[in-house]
């Protein structure tokens, strides 16, 4: 069984015109945490065998603007492990942006990426699960 430090969930995936949500096609934060929201099931599968409940998000910070035709990597990392609960630091990184003012197919490859988003999320998992993989190894902060 890995330990809390080895489950990391990583996505990588290009936004499109239909994730344009406000004016000047800017992408809505939500759409984000939705991938935040699938890395945490991950999280969830890889570490219980159980989807769990993504219950919060704590130190949510938006830091850059999200475009249609922007490619988005995702990655959550499972930071500690209590008895019912996992909690994951989040962030994404811009690593392509479209640059569809400078002609209809435009991009351009961000070196470094940008950070768009950063925060923490806590997902429940329910007690059936957890009884299955007892073995995963527990610190003390894990009994809270």
């Amino acid at each position: 069984m890995p330990t809390s430090s080895d489950i990391t969930a990583r996505t990588r995936l290009r936004l499109g015109q239909q994730d344009a949500h406000y004016g000047g096609g800017l992408v809505d934060g939500a759409r984000v945490l939705r991938i935040f929201g699938d890395l945490a099931t991950e999280i969830g599968i890889r570490s219980c065998g159980d989807e769990g409940l993504l219950s919060e998000y704590t130190g949510l910070r938006f830091t850059a603007p999200v475009y249609p035709g922007d490619f988005i990597d995702a990655t959550a990392r499972l930071v500690r492990r209590a008895r019912l609960r996992c909690f994951i630091e989040f962030e994404a990184h811009k690593v392509i942006a479209s640059r569809y003012d400078q002609g209809p197919s435009r991009a351009e490859l961000l070196d470094p990426p940008v950070l768009v988003c950063r925060g923490e999320g806590t997902l429940v998992l329910p007690v059936s699960a957890v009884s299955r993989y007892r073995a995963v190894p527990q610190t003390p902060e894990a009994a809270r």
